[in-house]
Order: C-alpha cells, then structure tokens, then sequence
C-alpha cells in the first residue's frame, strides 16, 4: 500500500503558462501573531516592481521595503572588473624570467666571436627550415655574420612590483564585491529563488486566525498565492537565511556548511507556548531549549507541506521533516518523521520531570535550502486527531465527539450546512497545525456501533443511507446486508482519508451464498490534489438479480482502532460534478486574450456537457469557449480582457451548469493550481480564491470578437470560419498558427475577405470524428494586405490569441 503513494499520477493537464508571470516560490516566515508587526521575506522569479502585498480576508497589512535581483550582465561584469583591479594591488607580484646565457668565451675571445663559433658548429637546419631561413642547410655555404665591436656592458634595473598591504576599507570593499558576484551566481542557477522582496507585514489585534493567502502586486501581475498564517500563540523566528559577506570571500564557507556549523551551536532558548519558525539547509539540523513541568502533556506539531505542498525538483517533492525530543542529558524520549499517514511530524509526551528540554528538526534524507520553511507549534497545547461521526445531514446541526488531546471541550456541534460536500472543521479550541474536514449531504445518515464481522449477523441498511463507523479492531471487518427486489446498479463509497482518518479502506460485495463479486481497494479522487496516497475505496457494481447482497469494509492493512473511523454511503448512482479552475492568479493586459484551463471532476458516472460562465465579473470580462463537451475531462477557454485596466485585481468566479436527471445543477469552480511533484507527478493545488488582474498603461480595445458559432469538421474535409476585425487590420495579411490542437486537424490558410477574417480548418482522415472540444490559435500579422501599392514594410508583429474556437469533427 505504501508503494502506491509514489506511483500515483494525477489527472494529466495542459499547462497553462503565462509568459514571464510574476510567481512566488516561498514566503518566510509563513505566519505570525496577531497584534504583531515583523519583516517577511517573499522569494521568487519576475517580481520586478512589487509595489504591494494582497492578504486574504482582512486584518494583514504589508509595505514593501526592498526588492533584491540578480545583476544583469554589464553590472556582474563591472563588478568582476573592480574586485580584479583590487586584487592586483595586493597579489604578490610574479618572479622575474631568468636573461637567457651567453656563449662561453674562451681565453682571448671576444663574446662575438663566441658567437660566430656556436653558430658555426650548430647543426644543419632542415631543408623546410632552411627555406624559412632563406639559405643553403650545408656548412660549406654558410656565411657568417660581420663582427661589429662588442658594446659596453650596460646593466639594466628592473622595476618589480610591490605588493600592497590591504587597507580595512579595501577588505570591506572586495568581501562586498564577492558577496554581491556570489549572490547572483547562485540566483542564476536557481531562477525560481533568484528574486527577493522584502516586505514589513502589520496584522491586526482581531485579524482572524487561520490561512490569510499572500500575493504580491509586481509590474507584470500577480503571483500565485502562498499560505500565511495569522494565529494567537507566540512566535520566534531565526533571520532570514541570506548569503553573509564573510562567507562570500574566497576562503569562507559555503551556505550549506555554515548551515551545519550552526547546528552545532547553542539551541535557541524559547519560552513555551510558542511557534517557532525557520528554514532548514542542506545537511543541517535547528534546535530549540525550553522549560517544561513534570506532568505537562506536550503537543509538538510541525507544518511543512501544509505551508509549501509540492516541490518541482526535490525528491519526493515535500520537505519531509523529522523530530526528536531530548532531555537536559541529550537523551531521545522521542522522535518520528510523520503522523498517521501525514508527512508533518508530531510527537506528544508527558514530561517526566521538571528540567531543560530540547526539539530538534532536520530533514530525513538532509536536504535543504532556502524553501524548506517550517513552522513547530510547541506547549501544551489543544491537537484534534479526529470526529466522530464525521459529517451529517445537510440542514441538520450535527453533535460530534473530538478525539485528540488537550482537548476542552471534547465535542463540537456542526453547522446546519446548505450546501453537501466536504468543509473544514472549525472548533472551539485553538487551531491546530492538522487541519481536519467534515462531509454532509441530502441523504439519511444513520451511526452504527458493535457491527459484526460475520455474514449471520450483519446489520440490515436500506438504501439510500450513509453510514457511520469504525474499523474498531485491528483486523475487523463490518459488514451490512442488503436485500434488493430487482436487477439494479449501486453506488458504494468510502469518505476517510479525505476526511483525516487512517483507515486504508477496501470495500467487497458478496452474494447471499459468501462469492465475491466486487473489490475496490483505492478509489483515484482527482479532487484530493493534496492527498498522494489515495486510500478511500468507490464501488459502482450491477447487482445481477433479485435477491441477498453483502457489503464488506476493511482496512486493507488490517488496522484498526477507535480513530478508524469511516462514513459510507451506498445509494444508488448519483451523477454530479466538480470544477476546478487553473492558474489561481492570471493577468491580462488591457483588451488582451489569455487561455486558462478548467477541469471537470465527474461523479457516479456523469458523462453530460457542462455550460460555463463568469460570476460577478467586471464589464468588459469575457470568456470564450465556455462549454466542456460531453465525456472530456477538461478545456481550454480563453478570457479575453475589457479595454482598461483594473486598479485592483478582483477575484475571478466561474460556475458551471449541467442537465442532470432533468435539472439544472450549477456549482462554482474552484481556485487551483497545476504544481509538480517531485520531476514527474502533476497535481492540481487548491487555493482560498481565483484572482485575475487587468494590468497595463493607457486603453487598448480588444484586437478580436469571438467566433459566432461551433464549427463542424468533417472527417478529411475543410470548413471555413469567419471574424470580424477592427477596420484598421483589414488592409493586412495574418498567418495563423493552432496551439495543441489535436491530431489530424490544420489551418490551411487565413485571409481577409469582404472586411473579414476568414481562417480555412482542414481535418485531414486522422482526425477523429465524435471528438469535441476548443480550438486555441495565435495570430501573426505578416505583410501588407497588397504589397503591390508600395505600402511602408514592417516586421511581422505577434497579435497574440484568438478567442476559442468551439469545433466538433464529424464523419464523412
């Protein structure tokens, strides 16, 4: 079962990039105290110009302080040049080359004719030598020089250079100089780390506690949001990790190994109950000393991947922190590198005896670097661990009771909820770092205890119902019978991994004489984008006839206890869908076209078309494209921008309506991002909110009206579609060029006719008929419309996309 969690693959995506957007790679520390005001660090790539900071909800503030980029390449290079010139002067200077030897003389000789001697008796040159020479290569030929008088011998002074001593200014000035060269060499080599804004953040007295989503404001748009939490405990942080001037000189350490030098230090003392934030590097280790009583129940909780879910290039995509408690004598009371099936570490101890007492965080394969952001909530604190039962009927407030520790009181009343789905649980204890959820829905809902694992006992259920309960032995099974009156299909599904339990659940169906007829182990909830070990089970199975069912849960590893807990619906199918909208931040330029992409969850077996449409949209905003054809799983539509931009960005709300059963069903889409794990896997990330942000100078109307119907493409066939333009662009010649489009289908030609754009699609026989979807394009203004009236040439100009283009292929 482990082995799944690293083979899973999530819904394969288009990425939706938009060329040189802002983007936020960490922010530092992720959280602070409410009534506080402290310096943050927000890392990432195009952030020039960040001007502000935009929180979620209300009650954070922020004022950009500082931006620091890499040098471009005529400032790195002045530098080089003025560290060289320091150098120099203080280099020692080179030892001077040896004067060549003169012949010896003999008795009476002069030093010419010593010459004349030596070049008398040398060897014959080469023929090839000889005609450089320009002279015969025999000694019968050869002719010596004419002797002139030797010259006086003069001796010649050299002039060496000295070595200067440094002067204090010079030192500061060239460990400046290396520490701004290395500096930018190491943000060259990591261009998602290579930018840094510096930001004084203000969170107010009230602020709500929880996630207040960060994005900066720079001159190109808007990031993508990163988790900033506001809570009420205390909280410490190291400054934030920066390349030091000291080591930045030739003999200084690395990063890394002053990372490691520094675990070796001092624990940092700290005053319970505190959250303490950091950020680790490679190889090394962050410790913490406190105080602690004797009977204290402490709860240490560790929030890495609920800060920075996935990351692109580490193995196995998360920080995968580990934790160990030490007494005043550096003895391990306790340690552990996740919880349940979470990779955040907690531990929870009583402590033995008054004393000194120590927490230490490193990474379990020691890695590290500038990302690895953590925060330890540590005291005795209030930590849930689960509810039960785990949801309740839409409409209906709903008491449950809490497991965990630290807990007053141990039980919560749900809201009334109106809507069915999945929602956070909010208690009336602090917060905790694990974050659990609740489900609801219109269906009966029914808690059952002392289920038998055993075919002559099992409990009777009726359908439709969800049922509550536990796995409350290692190895029991529960098991339900169902007693139908027709051939009918069924839907059972299992909500606990999602909702915070444990339970690795495998579902069974048997007939009434014990043979299996169904299994399903994991269930692949393309909606979880944060799960990577999908362990919740689904079943939908035709029961063949009249007659006797039994339905089987388990944990597949043969767990159990009081927090495996579970709720189980069985009903027949109940279709039903999900959106999610992808990027979560997107910025267009005034009366510009950008795709963005959304995705289509289907539930018990939905395969109908989905409309969509923008919601409480600015004048001016539209989409293009807006229909998610029956069967696909996603599309690609485009938003096309009003003419002004937008002072603010606003947040971006897109519903999608389908036909099911004969009504109408309309559901929001939400917010997320598309994010790599790890190299490979792809997961769509899910935000607090959509923003879109209209950013640029002066008014720009839209180059192009969308198209006015679905083309239809028949199989080896071509089609013409017609868009207007604007009166200043029909004296010209435009080449069209399909983005992804898929196999089989071209643009042959477009041209204007009659005012008009008309763009030639050909489906050529790999085309596949019954496929539907949009059609992307980029345009290219190429020439004058006719060069033969000696219009001015231009360079080809780049217009950026058309609107979506809706087509269905059709047979022949």
């Amino acid at each position: 079962m482990k082995l799944r969690a690293l083979l899973f693959v999530a819904l394969p995506m288009v990425a939706v990039a938009q060329q040189n957007a802002p983007h936020a790679t960490y922010v530092y520390p992720a959280g602070g105290r409410q009534g506080s005001s402290f310096e943050i660090t927000v890392c990432g790539q195009f952030l020039e110009g960040s001007s502000q900071a935009v929180f979620a909800g209300s009650g954070v503030h922020a004022q950009v302080k500082e931006i620091q980029r890499p040098l471009n390449g005529k400032d790195l290079q002045a530098l080089r040049d003025e560290l060289e010139t320091l150098e120099a002067l203080h280099r020692d200077p080179p030892k001077a080359n040896p004067a060549p030897a003169m012949p010896a003389t003999k008795p009476g000789e002069s030093a010419a004719a010593a010459m004349t001697t030596t070049a008398k008796d040398a060897p014959a040159a080469s023929g090839k030598d000889a005609m450089a020479m320009g002279s015969q290569s025999t000694e019968k030929s050869f002719a010596p020089p004419t002797i002139f008088p030797a010259p006086p011998v003069q001796t010649v002074k050299e002039t060496v250079p000295i070595k200067q001593p440094w002067t204090a200014e010079e030192r500061k000035r060239a460990d400046e100089l290396r520490a701004k060269i290395r500096k930018t060499e190491q943000r060259r080599a990591r261009p998602a780390l290579s930018e840094t804004v510096f930001l004084q953040v203000t969170i107010d007295a009230n602020a709500a506690p929880g996630n207040h989503e960060l994005r900066l404001l720079a001159k190109d748009g808007i990031t993508n949001p990163l988790v900033f939490e506001v809570d009420r405990l205390p909280e410490f942080a190291h400054p934030a990790r920066r390349v030091p001037a000291q080591l930045a000189t030739g003999g200084g350490l690395p990063l890394a190994a002053q990372a490691r030098a520094e675990a070796l230090a001092e624990p940092t003392p700290v005053s319970l109950p505190i959250i303490v934030n950091g950020q680790l590097m490679p190889g090394s280790a962050d410790r913490y000393r406190f105080h602690a009583t004797r009977g204290q129940h402490l709860v240490i909780a560790t929030e890495t991947r609920s800060l920075i879910p996935f990351m692109p290039d580490a193995v196995p995509g998360w920080f995968q922190a580990s934790m160990t408690l030490r007494d005043a004598k550096g003895q391990e009371l306790a340690s552990t590198d996740h919880f349940r099936f979470s990779q955040e570490p907690v531990l929870e101890e009583d402590i033995p005896a008054d004393g000194e007492y120590q927490i230490e965080i490193r990474d379990a394969i020691h890695r590290g670097r500038e990302d690895f952001v953590y925060r330890i909530r540590i005291g005795e604190l209030p930590f849930v661990t689960g509810i039960f039962p785990m949801g309740g009927k839409v409409g209906t407030k709903t008491k449950v009771a809490l497991s965990g520790w630290n807990l007053h009181p141990a039980s919560e009343t749900l809201p009334a909820d109106s809507v069915p789905g999945i929602h956070p649980l909010a208690t009336k204890n602090v917060w905790t770092a694990n974050p659990l959820f609740y489900a609801t829905s219109t269906l009966p809902e029914v808690v059952q205890k002392d289920l038998t694992p055993n075919f002559a006992h099992a409990r009777r259920i009726a359908m439709p119902v969800v049922i509550h309960g536990h796995i409350a032995q290692p190895g029991d099974k529960n098991i339900f019978r169902m007693d139908v009156q027709q051939s009918e299909e069924i839907v059972a599904e299992v909500q606990a991994r999602r909702l915070g339990s444990p339970l690795d659940s495998v579902l069974t169906i048997f007939d009434a004489q014990g043979k299996q007829l169904a299994t399903n182990d994991d269930y692949d909830d393309k909606g979880s984008g944060l799960l990577t070990h999908q362990a919740d089970s689904l079943l939908r199975f035709h029961l063949p006839a009249k007659g006797r069912y039994y339905l089987q849960i388990a944990d597949t590893e043969h767990n159990g206890g009081p927090e495996y807990a579970y709720r189980l619906r069985v009903s027949h199918p109940m279709p039903d869908f999900e959106l999610r909208v992808l990027p979560t931040s997107v910025n267009l330029r005034p009366g510009s076209i950008q795709p963005i992409q959304v995705a289509l969850i289907r539930r018990d077996g939905f395969e109908g078309s989905v409309m969509l449409h923008l919601k409480d949209a600015p004048a001016g905003l539209e989409i293009s494209g807006g229909e998610i054809p029956a069967g696909a799983e996603s599309v690609r539509i485009t938003l096309q921008a009003p003419p002004e931009a937008l002072t603010e960005p606003l947040p971006l709300r897109i519903e999608g309506e389908a036909q099911i059963n004969g009504h109408a069903v309309v559901h929001e889409g939400i917010a997320a991002d598309d994010q790599m794990q790890a190299f490979l896997w792809r997961r769509m990330v899910p935000a607090e909110q959509g923003m879109v942000w209209i950013v640029g100078n002066g008014k720009h109307p839209a180059l192009w009206k969308p198209f006015v119907n679905r083309v239809n493409l028949p199989v080896g066939k071509a089609a013409t579609v017609t868009m207007d333009v604007p009166r200043w662009m029909q004296n010209h010649q435009f080449h069209i060029t399909p983005e992804d489009a898929p196999e089989g289908i071209s643009v042959q030609s477009a041209s204007i006719v009659h005012g008009a754009l008309q763009i030639r699609l050909q489906a050529s026989a790999k085309a596949k008929a019954g496929l539907a979807g949009n059609l992307l394009m980029q345009a290219e203004r190429t020439a004058p419309a006719d060069p033969a009236k000696n219009q001015k040439p231009y360079n080809p100009t780049k217009l950026g996309y058309l609107p979506a283009l809706p087509f269905a292929i059709t047979a022949k």
